[in-house]
């Protein structure tokens, strides 16, 4: 059963029946203090995932949104958190909301947010360390970290595109610098990644080419890669040809670094998502992992400087309120799009996740909320 906070002024102190009366009726506004919420206890398979009907919504700070989620993508992020991945910061605070992903509409705001108003539609995503994320009725998010809604897509649209595109956005725009007439390799574009960052880099101006699986090549060319190579048919070292001035590497295996690297021009930037931070800090605990993944870091940028020329970079994603707006634009134009393979319902999050973690499933996992 949810229970309801009132908002007001000095009136602040009055109880929650308040909702029923005629003061409800005069523009008061009431917010959620529990919801329904799927929660991570402990990490595991997908079925130690548990659907909470009242899990408690914290009260706003000045710059944060309350959103009544409609849509939610299912990140390979959050299957990772789910079984480990990240334990030396998370476990002490589970249990956790799983998601990063969201699309929904404005149910309250904190007392400094300016551009969002409540009932607006909204898409946006979280930090990746965020401990409460969207797989629930409400989810948070400071005002940064979401932006309107185009009208010409749909929830369930719109939540597949903001995680992995502001990430491909963190690697494009803010590490390399991307401009118009510049090459671009995407090892591995046929996830959400890579494949958002082809549709930003051909935005710009960029000449994007790409390795993929073959199920994969007909997309990547239609989101506007000039070249796509089948890694499962041709060896990418004899079939892509030239220097480029910026590769993503979303897989980030020894041989597609080593392949990209290779294929940069001097000045150029490599840039992995595979970064080591997480798993040397899952392994050695923060305060050893953490010093041995920065210096892991900064040996092989010494080292590919001197040796190449180029700029070594791991790359995550942030929120970024420029980056927002231009994936809304894109969005809008239907110059942006990430497919989604299939949609469940929120209380089917097991099947969800099961069918992510068995690749069954091509294109993004959506969940819906009722």
């Amino acid at each position: 059963m949810k229970v309801w906070r009132f908002f007001g002024s000095a009136t602040a102190l009055l109880d929650a029946k308040m909702c029923c009366s005629p003061m409800a009726k005069l523009g008061f506004r009431f917010i959620v203090t529990s919801c329904r919420a799927v929660v991570l206890p402990r990490f595991g398979g997908p079925d130690v995932l548990e659907i909470h009907p009242n899990f408690e919504v914290p009260d706003l700070k000045p710059h944060q949104v309350l959103v009544r989620a409609r849509a939610v993508s299912v990140n390979p992020l959050d299957t990772r958190m789910r079984s480990g991945y990240g334990r030396s910061i998370f476990e002490p605070l589970l249990p956790l909301i799983l998601g990063r992903d969201i699309s929904g509409e404005v149910a309250a705001v904190g007392g400094s947010v300016r551009s969002l108003s409540v009932g607006q539609e909204v898409f946006g995503a979280l930090h990746p360390t965020a401990v409460r994320g969207t797989y629930a009725d409400y989810a948070i998010l400071s005002e940064d970290e979401l932006t309107p809604k185009p009208l010409s897509i749909t929830h369930v649209e719109a939540s597949a595109i903001p995680f992995a595109a502001l990430t491909a956005w963190r690697a494009l725009k803010s590490t390399a610098r991307i401009a118009k007439g510049q090459r671009l390799l995407v090892l591995g574009g046929g996830g959400a990644v890579g494949l958002t960052a082809i549709q930003l880099s051909v935005a710009v101006g960029c000449h994007v080419s790409t390795t993929c699986g073959s199920q994969s090549i007909d997309r990547v060319l239609e989101a506007g890669a000039e070249q796509a190579v089948d890694y499962t048919a041709e060896d990418p070292e004899l079939a892509i040809k030239g220097e480029f001035d910026a590769v993503l590497d979303t897989i980030g295996a020894p041989e597609t670094e080593r392949l990209g690297i290779n294929l940069l021009k001097r000045g150029g930037h490599y840039m992995t998502l595979q970064g080591e931070a997480a798993s040397l800090t899952d392994r050695y605990g923060l305060a050893v992992g953490l010093p041995a993944a920065t210096a892991i870091l900064l040996k092989k940028q010494i080292q590919y400087r001197y040796s190449h020329g180029i700029e070594y970079w791991w790359t995550y994603m942030r929120a970024d309120s420029e980056g927002l707006a231009e994936i809304r634009r894109l969005s809008e134009a239907g110059k942006l799009k990430v497919p989604v393979g299939k949609t469940f319902p929120i209380t089917q999050v097991r099947e969800a996740h099961k069918a992510k973690d068995k690749r069954l499933i091509t294109g993004k996992v959506v969940l819906e909320v009722d």
